[in-house]
């Protein structure tokens, strides 16, 4: 049977504009469908705004905290409404340089505005943004449909106006208290971007600290850095009821102490995860498998149905942007390369934004710990890194997790400034099994924060030496100078 397609694409963001495009280039009749604007959570409700509005935050905060590099502190003088005015400027910029139809179009893709439901595993009805309604056939899907806001299910809160990442960068006034529910990512970062414009901020969480997928000693420095900064933490509690009167938004909290706790505001921002878009796609006409996570896909990233993908936050895996773009080349290359590309799910790497960045890649001590795997902690501090010395930006650790015998990389993890940055070379190494020694015996440019990343590989070098080869070269060489004193395991040098 002739179809109309051989692949459509259903979701017009990260995942499925790379999916579209590289479907396009292998020679596909190809369609993308997108409800919205194309460019998908990133570039209107995620990376793109938050990273904007840090950097402007960040630019606010130097001012007051001018004195640390000799010049006189101030108050920075803004209209929030023209900070929220450069956030919309950017995320257009963004739009028009890589998400436009008009990129895709040329592709020769046709880019379709509407929603669709499946109708078997080959057909979709497709309703328009106008409400006409037709069929399409294609040889293959990919789902593509992304994420949104967890809302839950808390008495009062559907009673109350609350923001999530959907809207907040849509407010033109700043607020003066700001109560979020979450100390996740989206959380930890917008609690410090509004503090740092002045909001009072209180961040609730039920865990007993904030960032718990990360190295519990690393997110312990950044909660303790927003707290220096005036960010307010209450944790290991559960929120049990919101309430709004005349504007003044109360949170009621339990503990588990019998002292009731209120926090009072004008702003709230839901930060409480993310849950898959899978609504409204009628996956079971499709025979498309899905559980709460999201659509249940393997490590091809196919469905249930064998000619039928999905990619991204909807497949319930890592919900990044670039884990997204993973996603869709393996599932692109499977479906019409026939290629067997598995995904890479060893080698993640994720950042958070705050000041400073704590970034991630590969396994955490607590897996290496579960399963058994023999490893070092190698450590170097910003303290010690000259570039992060000149620039006053001395809070931070590289954690690095590796094999003595080899110097095999099993993962690190990065505090400070421009860990997004250098997160990427352990990523780089560890895929292509470069080790420790291998990374010690690059050279890297002087003076960059990326040379931590070399001088944290030397301290397997460190742990290598030995004191009784050291005294046996000296009987060798008749050297004169001191034994190095190793009697320190974790010492730095």
């Amino acid at each position: 049977m002739k179809r109309d397609y051989d692949m459509i694409v259903i979701g017009g963001g990260a995942a499925g504009l790379t999916a579209s495009g590289i479907s396009a280039s292998f020679g596909a009749k190809t369609a993308l469908i997108e409800a919205k604007k194309l460019g998908g959570d990133c570039t209107w409700y995620g990376c793109v705004p938050s990273k904007t509005l840090l950097k402007a935050a960040k630019i606010a905060h130097h001012f007051k905290t001018a004195d640390r590099y000799g010049l006189e502190s101030s108050e920075a003088k803004f209209d929030f409404s023209k900070v929220i005015g450069h956030i919309h400027k950017t995320q257009e910029e963004v739009y028009r340089g890589a998400d436009d139809p008009a990129i895709y179009e040329k592709m020769g893709i046709d880019v379709l505005s509407g929603s669709a439901g499946f109708l078997d595993n080959h057909t979709i009805e497709f309703t328009s943004n106008d409400g006409e309604t037709s069929r399409l056939s294609s040889r293959y899907f990919i789902i593509a449909t992304g994420s949104s806001a967890v809302v839950p299910p808390i008495e009062g809160l559907p009673d109350v106006e609350y923001l999530t990442n959907e809207t907040i960068f849509s407010v033109d006034r700043l607020p003066q208290k700001m109560i979020v529910v979450g100390a996740g990512p989206i959380g930890v970062e917008m609690s410090q971007a509004f503090r740092r414009f002045g909001a009072e901020v209180t961040v609730i969480d039920m865990a007993d600290g904030i960032l718990v997928r990360d190295d519990r000693e690393l997110a312990g420095i950044i909660k303790e850095r927003l707290s220096e900064e005036g960010v307010e933490f209450i944790l290991n509690s559960s929120v049990k009821k919101f309430e709004e009167n005349n504007s003044t938004i109360r949170v009621a909290l339990e503990n588990g102490s019998s002292e009731a706790i209120t926090v009072e505001g004008d702003a709230l921002l839901i930060a409480a995860g993310r849950k898959a878009n899978t609504a409204n796609l009628n996956l079971e006409a499709a025979g498309v498998d899905y559980d709460r996570r999201g659509i249940v896909v393997n490590d091809r990233c196919r469905t249930s149905a064998k000619n039928i993908y999905a990619c991204g936050d909807v497949a319930g895996r890592f919900q990044f942007t670039h884990f997204a773009e993973h996603m869709a080349k393996v599932a692109i290359s499977n479906a019409l390369l026939h290629f067997p590309m598995s995904l890479d799910s060893k080698h993640i790497t994720w950042c958070t934004y705050t000041e400073p960045e704590m970034a991630h890649v590969g396994a955490s001590e607590e897996e290496l710990k579960q399963k058994g795997v023999s490893y070092d902690v190698y450590r170097f501090p910003f303290t010690k890194i000259d570039r992060a010395i000149t620039e006053n930006e001395k809070i931070g650790w590289i954690k690095v997790y590796a094999k003595r015998l080899n110097g095999k990389i099993y993962g690190a993890n990065i505090l400070g400034s421009n860990a997004g940055e250098m997160i990427g070379e352990y990523a780089l190494a560890m895929r292509n099994g470069v080790t420790l020694r291998q990374m010690a015996d690059t050279i890297h440019p002087y003076p960059t924060y990326v040379l931590g990343n070399r001088r944290a590989a030397d301290q397997w070098y460190v742990r290598k030496q030995s004191r009784a080869f050291v005294w046996l070269l000296q009987k060798i060489f008749r050297y004169k100078g001191q034994l190095p004193d190793t009697s320190d395991p974790e010492r730095i040098v």
